[in-house]
């Protein structure tokens, strides 16, 4: 069989599992030994190579950077195929191994590593404790009042300190009387803010909230908790009733009316 009918075949399958995830065939020039096809997305690259001296099929898989593809590849799998003797069922069952490898659960998952990965690199979009307090209002609207309070007097913004004071209280009661529906409502965006978050914010979702809901209702948010989330709440609960290092004290701000005093009194 045409070597290059038989690499076309497979790569054509392989981006076609791959363009669900976001992925996108990519132009590159062609090489002497190697046949190669690439696919990437924002995070994650995958290859397909034919090299031609070894007679080996390759697929493989890296992460992205914004210079491209960081070439430190992962093999997933290897086949051998010889034009001279091999047909197109050899090359259907390779294409089929193939998709198996970049759209498996567990590929799928491997790839929101890697995505994550990144993003925890490159420090870029990770939200921080305002950023998450701001989120809650959407329960609790009488936050918002609260938050620009928090502001107004304190720079920079007291994450922990504000979460104990005034999330953590009505999240406590709110848990009280949900229902199971209001209950997955909260604990999505308790999973979404754990998986953007930074550090802090991270922190806050699992020692100062998580450990301190409920006992009775514990079970029934540990239920929608994500798998990373989950076990980091349970992680945290070592924790649990422990001194903590307390958040470094801030400065308070002055008032605005504090600040025309002082400028009128020079």
């Amino acid at each position: 069989m045409d070597i290059k009918t038989a690499f076309d075949s497979i790569s054509k399958k392989v981006e076609e599992a791959l363009a669900p995830q976001g992925f996108t065939k990519q132009k590159i020039s062609p090489s002497e030994n190697e046949l190669v096809s690439l696919f990437t997305s924002d995070s994650n690259a995958y290859s397909v190579v034919y090299f031609m001296d070894k007679q080996h099929m390759v697929i493989r898989h890296c992460a992205m950077t914004d210079e491209g593809p960081d070439n430190d590849w992962k093999v997933l799998a290897t086949w051998m195929f010889d034009p001279e003797t091999d047909t197109q069922k050899e090359a259907d069952s390779i294409a089929n191994d193939f998709v198996e490898n970049c759209s498996s659960t567990s590929a799928v998952k491997r790839i929101k590593t890697t995505k994550k990965k990144r993003k925890k690199d490159s420090d870029e979009g990770n939200a921080d404790p305002l950023f998450l307090s701001k989120r809650f209002v959407t329960f609790f609207p009488e936050l918002k009042d609260e938050i620009k309070e928090e502001e107004d007097c304190y720079y920079p913004f007291r994450g922990v300190t504000f979460a104990k004071a005034s999330i953590l209280p009505k999240v406590q009661n709110y848990l009280q009387t949900a229902n199971k529906k209001d209950i997955e409502k909260l604990v999505t965006l308790l999973n979404t803010q754990y998986e953007n978050g930074d550090f802090d914010t991270r922190s806050i979702i699992t020692i100062v909230i998580l450990n301190n809901i409920p006992e009775d209702k514990r079970e029934a948010v540990n239920e929608f908790l994500s798998p990373d989330l989950l076990k980091a709440a349970k992680a945290a609960l070592k924790f649990k009733g422990k001194t903590v290092k307390p958040e470094k004290p801030k400065k308070k701000k002055k008032s605005i009316t504090q600040r025309l005093q002082a400028q009128q009194n020079r």
